[in-house]
């Protein structure tokens, strides 16, 4: 049984509202079909159908203030309440507070110690290695639990060699904003159909996208938009070629921001879980799974860790 978990940063249920929420606007013909015609949306969830089902989990895990991405993200990993463990929401990056909480417990730690496959597929270009070895950058969390789980980080050279992604998904912002011009390019579907002959190889996988965060901070709805109009086509290449005995896939965030461009801040919306695969598998999921501590538990006992 394998596991697929693509991590979009920053997205929430928003109001079906296309003034201000990207998912309401963009042309995402696969998702909506796979959601009966319906955005993704705050009144789309609950949803289920053969193909697909959607909640909406609560990000805010009874902390005051808005939702942020290390707690957000550490709680997703490891099932701890972290933001409710430490008193407070905490991000973009790991503080050492919520750094100990990344290291022995999260989904990749547990699945290196059952003797199974696990695997970070986004690739990390050379000025990302340059800015950790020189001390200028930390890893955010999910990098951060990955390499303390024993794992190595994808590179260009994985990148090259069709072992991992970018983290754009096609390699676009490779070589038009990192100047990597010999940087492999892939069309929206083409690079779902390699996710998942990528994906085929471990039992728990995860890929990162943060672009859609940065997007919601910069309230910009044409590259929002766009974004989703390529993770559309990612979705469709993705399942085109997904086993749906094999495994699960699951979307979801650690916060709201890119579905509220009214605002610059992060949002208190529900996070959407998306899960794609076998009906029964979808519904032994998804016992539980309220808010984003439920994900780990469930993906642990699903891969039997």
């Amino acid at each position: 049984m394998k596991t697929l978990f693509i991590f979009l940063d920053g997205v929430g249920l928003g109001e079906n509202d296309p003034a201000v929420n990207p998912f309401a606007r963009a042309a995402t013909p696969c998702l909506r079909s796979l959601l009966g015609g319906q955005a993704l949306v705050r009144e789309t969830a609950p949803f289920e159908n053969d193909f697909a089902a959607l909640l909406a989990l609560d990000p805010n895990l009874g902390v005051t203030g808005l939702p942020q991405s290390a707690t957000g993200q550490a709680a997703l990993l490891t099932g701890i309440n972290v933001p409710a463990a430490l008193g407070y929401h905490y991000g973009p990056k790991p503080n050492p507070a919520v750094a100990k909480y990344l290291d022995g417990a999260t989904l990749f730690s547990k699945t290196v110690k059952a003797g199974k496959k696990a695997a970070l597929l986004s690739a990390y270009p050379p000025r990302y290695f340059d800015g950790i070895q020189s001390g200028k950058r930390i890893h955010s969390a999910i990098p951060l639990a990955c390499v303390n789980a024993g794992l190595r980080l994808f590179d260009q050279d994985d990148y090259k060699a069709g072992k991992a992604l970018a983290a754009d998904f096609t390699g676009q912002g490779w070589r038009d904003i990192l100047r990597l011009h010999d940087a492999p390019l892939y069309a929206p579907r083409e690079a779902g159909r390699k996710l998942a002959e990528i994906a085929s190889a471990y039992d728990f996988s995860l890929f990162e996208y943060w672009a859609s965060d940065y997007a919601g901070h910069q309230q910009d709805m044409e590259s929002a938009v766009n974004q989703l109009e390529r993770l559309d086509g990612v979705l469709q290449g993705l399942l085109e070629n997904w086993k749906r005995e094999e495994g699960l896939i699951l979307l979801t965030s650690d916060h709201g921001n890119m579905e509220d461009l009214s605002t610059r801040r992060h949002t208190a919306a529900a996070a959407p879980l998306l899960i794609f695969g076998e009906r029964n598998l979808r519904r032994e999921f998804q016992k539980g799974v309220h808010d984003l501590t439920g994900i780990a538990p469930s993906i642990a006992r699903i891969l039997n860790l």
